[in-house]
């Protein structure tokens, strides 16, 4: 049976192989020194019989897509896909991502179409890392895939089933501020850093949150800070200005500079990165006998709201977390006054 023009065609290879079955599509025409014209292919696959060539063939017509998107490989994948994830997230967290990236090799030279399940959690098992690395590498994968079939560079996320190698569950410690540890702080503000720690305890910003406050989104007037990163419901918050902190906040406000905590030691109008605070923040625990991670600034803030009985959804719409009461969700009204008001309940 002939095929219509400009259908494509299937053909059989010569010699011994396992899909010796080709079927390609018209992709245009050359026009030769003689005038003559040469049709140009493009090959979509290579099959174990003439039925599944002409069947692909048929999918391919039916529902054309780019088979230059159709070539590309784990590699190009991943480019494309960390130049526009790496706009949205801290340097520190692109390293991490980065890292994974690395122990994903035998992947590198792979089409993406061509990736199966067993290629995915070969990669994670023979990867000479920890669990948390592993865990990483896992993520990376979904993210990944999740990009691709957003592209239509893939027609099945293979990622989803890649479920014999879980990420596992990070053991972290939490731990809130004794009041004694909080007076220590407040008896100590000329030692370096304190002021910054004491601001992240009363204002529920992550660390890297706090870190990269810019100076034009804090209001002193208003006693507002807007800001935030990580998930949608974190970003562009508003933290109102606790009435302890306020001070603090006042004595290192400076409109000339670009951030609230600049990088003294690094390139001028760059905010603090996350090594550089933790780096300080050891030195907190160091010179007064603590024993905190950074994050537990933010935990002791949500700890002492919900036993000061911060309203719960004043206190979600502060921390960044996401509402899951509908009701709740679109009740927009709840005024900065509301959020002042409520935060001020934290009495440590």
């Amino acid at each position: 049976m002939r095929l219509p023009n400009g259908y494509g065609g299937v053909s059989k290879l010569p010699g011994n192989r396992r899909n010796p079955w080709r079927a390609r599509v018209t992709i245009g025409c050359e026009l030769l020194p003689t005038g003559k014209t040469k049709q140009l292919y493009k090959s979509i696959g290579y099959y174990p019989t003439r039925k599944a060539a002409l069947e692909a063939l048929a999918d391919y017509n039916k529902d054309p897509y780019d088979l230059a998107q159709d070539q590309l490989t784990f590699k190009e994948v991943y480019e494309k896909w960390s130049e526009e994830h790496f706009e949205t997230i801290v340097p520190s967290a692109v390293r991490t991502w980065k890292s994974a990236y690395r122990y994903c090799e035998p992947l590198y030279n792979m089409k993406m179409k061509a990736i199966r399940v067993n290629h995915l959690e070969q990669t994670i098992k023979n990867a000479k890392v920890g669990d948390s690395t592993k865990g990483r590498i896992k993520s990376l994968f979904n993210l990944m895939y999740k990009y691709a079939m957003k592209h239509e560079i893939i027609d099945k996320n293979y990622a989803e089933l890649c479920d014999s190698v879980k990420a596992p569950k990070p053991k972290i410690k939490r731990t809130v501020f004794t009041d004694k540890e909080l007076q220590v702080l407040w008896n100590n503000l000329e030692f370096p850093f304190v002021k910054m720690v004491l601001i992240g305890i009363y204002s529920g910003w992550r660390p890297q949150e706090l870190a990269s406050l810019k100076t034009e989104d804090i209001n002193l007037e208003e006693h507002t800070m807007f800001g935030g990163l990580k998930t949608d419901a974190g970003k562009n918050r508003c933290v109102p200005i606790h009435s302890k902190i306020f001070p603090l906040i006042s004595s290192i406000y400076d409109k000339r500079n670009k951030y609230l905590f600049n990088d003294e030691n690094g390139q001028q109008g760059t905010y603090m990165t996350y090594e550089k605070y933790r780096g300080r923040f050891k030195k907190i625990n160091a010179k007064f006998g603590f024993d905190h991670k950074p994050h537990d600034t933010r935990h002791s803030f949500v700890t002492f709201a919900k036993e000061a009985n911060m309203d719960e959804y004043i206190l979600k719409l502060i921390v960044g977390h996401a509402i899951e009461d509908v009701t709740e969700k679109v009740y927009t009204h709840r005024t900065i006054e509301q959020l002042k008001s409520e935060i001020e309940k934290i009495n440590k």
